[in-house]
């Protein structure tokens, strides 16, 4: 298998991260990937703010998947060719103003042409995280992606509480200008801290592309992590989509700060990144990713002990966003700790290529999410959530010892 022919700007490969390297990248992390998420909460108000008909605010969201999606399969794996920190700072440099477009938009094309490219902007979150695991050594690589990570999940987590709470006392319109404040210090951070990274691979860029389907052909590590990630991601999205609606409606009659003090209780399950990175630096990867989707499959059930509506329940749904958000987050950097170690320049494909599998997974699940709560409330809803990691547990039965 290839090994790390990347040469670095520093020793921090052979000594590993410094804590407050770590912090940088891991602030980094979820500053940027919470841009992904600030939309959803006020998707309602912004369409109405642009002229967008109600049957099209789902573009508000699908947008913004769609440029991170393609940001995942066409920018990231530049990561394995070009100077990783100009990388970074360019990309930022994007979502900086794909971020000031959006909040200076007042018609539906500009709004919506912003949202595009603040997804394929915000993909810099998936080229820090490889870097950070390429300027470390093998024997803390699991910690350190696990911390870092646990930036990224922070800020995915806070991002729709924030944004919901920033509108109710100003306007849509200043949560995406105080982002893109937010990414303009990021960026002089970023550009004074981060090392430079050249990498040595001598493909070009298409002959990148061309490599990654040869890549997901033949490593059956990233093709089996990917399908548990994109089952666990699929039910996070399912939950996170369905529960403002349970929590809004009837049985519990919610208002929107009450979900958003919900949605934080999620941000607990953030702990899990560092457990995991530990666990895997100590091959103890196959438990933990049991833990993990055994842990979202009980969120699932304890969701019914007891009658809808009760004090007991909404606990119990608390509850379960935690556990549900722990285990996802611990099989997400197990899953990332094990590619990694596939090839150091390989790490921006293997990344990309996984992210994207189960970012697919995520986008089916809010489809079907949505569908399930329409047609059967949460019954058949939370039924199809317990159904993806039981599917996910019965295909990791069949991995070898040998592979994890």
């Amino acid at each position: 298998m290839t090994t790390n022919t990347a040469t670095m700007a520093t020793p921090a490969a052979a000594s590993g991260l410094s804590a407050a390297m770590t912090f940088v990248m891991a602030a980094a992390c979820g500053l940027i990937a919470a841009n992904l998420y600030y939309s959803q909460p006020l998707a309602g108000p912004i369409a109405a703010s642009i002229g967008l008909p109600a049957h099209a605010t789902g573009l508000i969201v699908t947008l913004t998947q769609i440029g991170y999606g393609l940001g995942l399969l066409l920018v990231v794996p530049l990561g394995d060719l070009l100077e990783n920190r100009r990388l970074i700072l360019t990309m930022i440099g994007v979502v900086t103003v794909a971020l000031l477009g959006a909040g200076l938009s007042t018609a539906t094309i500009p709004f919506l042409a912003a949202s595009l490219a603040i997804g394929i902007g915000s993909t810099a979150v998936q080229m820090i995280v490889p870097f950070a695991a390429s300027l470390t050594n093998d024997a803390n690589r699991g910690r350190v992606v696990g911390n870092v990570m646990s930036g990224l999940m922070i800020g995915i987590m806070m991002a729709r509480p924030v944004s919901s709470f920033v509108a109710e006392f100003s306007s849509w319109h200043i949560v995406f200008f105080l982002s893109a404040a937010a990414m303009i210090v990021l960026g002089f951070v970023l550009a004074a801290r981060l090392p430079k990274r050249m990498p040595q691979t001598k493909l070009s860029y298409f002959g990148l592309l061309g490599s990654m389907g040869r890549l997901y052909a033949t490593q059956p590590v990233l093709r089996r992590r990917a399908f548990y990630q994109a089952c666990q991601f699929a039910t996070f999205s399912l939950f996170w989509t369905v529960t403002p609606l349970v929590l809004a409606g009837p049985a519990f009659h919610l208002s929107q700060a009450g979900i958003a003090l919900f949605a934080l209780a999620g941000v607990a399950g953030a702990i899990a990144s560092p457990i995991a990175g530990r666990l895997a630096d100590r091959d103890l990867g196959r438990p933990a990713t049991i833990f993990g989707i055994g842990a979202v499959a009980v969120a699932f059930l304890i969701t019914h002990i007891a009658p809808e509506g009760s004090v007991v329940a909404l606990a119990l749904l608390t509850l379960a966003a935690i556990l549900l958000d722990f285990g996802v987050t611990m099989t997400l950097v197990i899953g990332q700790r094990s590619i990694y170690n596939l090839g150091a320049d390989l790490r921006s494909r293997l990344n990309g290529l996984y992210m994207a599998t189960f970012f697919c997974g995520g986008a089916i699940g809010s489809a079907v999410g949505a569908w399930a709560f329409a047609e059967g409330g949460w019954l058949l809803a939370s039924s199809l959530g317990l159904a993806l990691p039981v599917i996910a547990f019965l295909y990791f039965l069949t991995e070898k010892r040998a592979k994890v």
